[in-house]
């Protein structure tokens, strides 16, 4: 058995809550169980190795049991783009153009699967937390049992981010369940959240501090404090989360990067691009001060991934190779299936979103000039492409995201299919100090979340904006410029309260309602509870 699986494969006992019976029976994949597993560091390192890979699936294609090619491609973070004021869906694909035009049901397939997703991340956290209390365990440093539950309350907190910005009040579970159960009821969201503050003040007591002492991708006291920023802001504590996310920036241990590095540098290219090159996400390696928390891709590292991991990375590419003129390029992005389109208003050639010194908006960063690259056809190589609205509207050309880039051909790489083991950075400095603006601005004090955003828009060579300046509009527009593509936009919308106004407002394939400002139950979860009341989300009643 694939040992780094083994933490969400043989230990998901808890609760699925998502089928009609046997939901709490485990089957077991192996000859590795919890209770002879969980009794040393050793077992408990493979346990929470577990909880990485697991964290890590918001970017696989969730298909059907053993086969996680199923559903075209799709992946769980693509939904949580598109349907908003930020992207559309180029591709073909059913299960992305139901959450484009808002068409979800109870029945649907991603709004059940990110239930199970938040829950059964949960359940390995709790039988982690658990069995970390057996007083026979034999620790091999007096400080391992602690860390270990540091990481497991993180990652217990970050399964209920994803539930509550989705589903609002849900079922709160801090133990394993082994009775069966059809007799949930839903947490009221204050209370949830209340859990998961107290779950991220323990971890970042109890995480190590110093960043460049850790493995990379482990967590840190810092990675937790910047969600933790997040979370008070979802809560409405608003002071809590200007001091958590100052705590972060004046911590000194990471810096906004604003001279090139990296493999990279003699390349064409600036700063902000050097930030998404692959092998410069790690400090370590590349000297990256600005991550905060690496997820792990690269291939035969402990707690890494592997080539097909990351499916997102043919997100935001066009199809620019189904074009007659073009072939598979590492330089455009290898191939892509435009599964995620930025919307004109933003990204498009005659917007003033940026400014004209952004380096954001870069061809660095933003490819936006296509030029035929197959002298296999002669009349039309080296010559630009127009990028139509026929073309765009088909997703075969439309200005991408050089973040999301990949080479695999250089490499030996198949078509640009696999190969991908780029790390992909879930937390940086850029986000906390928009964290810190966000709860300033919260707070009344505009002045102070200029201060923050500037720092931000200097590294960009954008110029400095005012107190006058500062919306909640502005904020959303600046996290844009800084994270499109790396925020979950739709969680970023919610917690600013502006989801409804802005998709409508933006978005052309969208009449977004009340209802749509939460995910419905999955209709299974309802159907199968029981055993006490379990109401949906209004709107959402069948």
């Amino acid at each position: 058995m694939n040992m780094k699986k083994f933490g969400y494969i043989a230990i998901a006992s808890l609760i699925a809550l998502s089928s009609c019976s046997g939901f709490l029976d485990e089957e077991l994949k192996g000859s590795l169980a919890p209770d002879n597993t969980y009794t040393s560091s050793h077992g408990f390192e493979v346990g929470v190795t577990g909880l990485y890979e697991y964290a890590r699936s918001e970017w696989n294609c969730w298909g059907g049991e053993g086969n996680s090619y199923s559903h075209e491609q799709a992946t769980p973070y693509e939904v949580l783009q598109i349907g908003t004021d930020i992207a559309i869906t180029g591709h073909n694909d059913a299960l992305l153009k139901i959450f484009d035009n808002l068409s979800y049901t109870p029945e649907t397939h991603f709004i059940k699967t990110f239930w199970e997703f938040g829950y059964g991340l949960i359940a390995n956290a709790n039988q982690i937390l658990e069995y970390s209390e057996h007083p026979d365990v034999a620790w091999d440093k007096p400080t391992d049992k602690v860390g270990f539950q540091a990481e497991a309350r993180f990652f217990r907190a970050y399964g209920y981010r994803y539930l509550v910005y989705l589903y609002g009040d849900v079922p709160y579970v801090d133990k394993v369940e082994r009775d069966f159960r059809l007799d949930f009821t839903r947490t009221p969201k204050a209370e949830v959240l209340g859990h998961m503050i107290d779950d991220l003040k323990f971890a970042a007591e109890n995480l190590p501090e110093d960043p460049d002492a850790v493995q990379p991708g482990r967590l840190t006291k810092w990675a937790a404090l910047h969600l933790l920023s997040e979370v008070y802001l979802m809560a409405g504590m608003n002071a809590e989360a200007e001091d958590a996310a100052e705590q972060v920036i004046n911590s000194h241990k990471f810096e906004l990067m604003k001279e090139r590095f990296g493999t990279h540098t003699k390349e064409a290219g600036d700063v902000f691009s050097d930030l998404f090159k692959e092998n410069n996400q790690n400090r370590n390696t590349a000297g990256n001060k600005e991550a905060i928390w690496v997820m792990q891709l690269e291939y035969n590292v402990i707690g890494g991934g592997d080539e097909s991991e990351d499916w997102t990375k043919r997100a935001w590419v066009p199809k620019y190779w189904d074009i007659s003129g073009f072939q598979i390029a590492d330089s455009l992005g290898g191939r892509g299936l435009a599964q995620l389109m930025g919307l004109p208003w933003w990204i498009g050639n005659d917007s003033k979103f940026f400014e004209d010194t952004d380096i954001r908006n870069s061809e660095y960063n933003i490819k936006r000039h296509w030029y035929y690259n197959n002298p296999n056809v002669p009349e039309t190589y080296g010559k630009p492409c127009e990028m139509t609205d026929e073309l765009w509207e088909a997703g075969k050309l439309c200005p991408a995201i050089t973040k999301f880039f990949y080479g695999v051909i250089d490499r030996g790489g198949s078509e640009g299919y696999g190969g991908n083991t780029k790390d992909r950075m879930k937390f940086r400095l850029a986000e906390t100090y928009l964290l810190l603006a966000e709860a300033r601005m919260n707070q009344g004090d505009t002045q102070g979340a200029a201060d923050a955003i500037n720092e931000v828009r200097r590294r960009a060579h954008a110029s400095d904006i005012s107190a006058a300046d500062v919306t909640k509009d502005f904020l959303a527009d600046e996290r844009i410029r800084e994270l499109a593509g790396e925020e979950l936009r739709r969680f970023t919308l919610c917690r600013l309260g502006i989801l409804k106004e802005r998709s409508n407002k933006y978005n052309p394939r969208v009449v977004m309602e009340d209802k749509h400002l939460l995910w419905p139950i999955p209709q299974n979860v309802i159907d199968s509870n029981t055993g006490a009341e379990f109401p949906q989300n209004p709107g959402w009643e069948q």
